[in-house]
């Protein structure tokens, strides 16, 4: 079984390509985002059908089990701020 993480790997130079993906993959969420809410979706309905795919697809690629994992450990990222842009709550 796979194991899902949001580690970046040993090797520094493919580190660097996976940070770059991940930044342009950052970049197209966020554009769609913007489309979305220009087309009038709440951003609300969207942010829930990002994360739907996101999981569905982490799903697909590592199974239920290596996803589940993964998913216990938002929490703790949630409440550090691990995805905090602004002023938190």
């Amino acid at each position: 079984m796979s194991v899902l993480s949001d580690d970046l790997p040993l090797d520094p130079l493919l580190a660097e390509d996976v940070r770059d993906a991940r930044r342009v993959a950052y970049c197209y969420i966020e554009d769609a985002f913007t489309e979305g809410q220009q087309d009038g979706l709440d951003s609300d309905a969207l942010a829930h059908a990002a994360l739907f795919a996101a999981m569905r697809t982490l799903v697909e690629t590592y199974g239920e089990e290596a996803t589940a994992v993964f998913a216990e450990a938002l929490p703790e990222k949630l409440r550090t701020g691990t995805f905090t842009t602004g002023t938190r709550h």
